[in-house]
């Protein structure tokens, strides 16, 4: 499709309404784990790119992922079935 690009995001989530020291907690372990040589080179052996980042940019990459993505499927009138 011209103009979209499709790549795999992995990102770690949890539930609405977790606690926000519980979601800092994950995330700073997470961030950690992600600079350890061995991850990134697990990471990197796999074709990804491991990017550490904020609650908050993970949500907004979900959220930009969520409009092309749905703006696209109401284009094409996609429907389940």
């Amino acid at each position: 499709m011209p103009g979209y690009v499709a790549v795999i995001h992995y990102g770690l989530v949890a539930p609405a309404g977790t606690p926000r020291p519980i979601v800092e907690r994950l995330n700073a372990e997470l961030n950690i784990a992600l600079k350890s040589e061995d991850v990134r080179a697990r990471i990197a052996d796999e074709g990804g790119d491991p990017l550490a980042g904020t609650p908050e940019q993970q949500a907004a990459d979900i959220d930009a992922e969520e409009i092309k993505w749905s703006a696209l499927v109401r284009k094409l009138n996609l429907r389940a079935e």
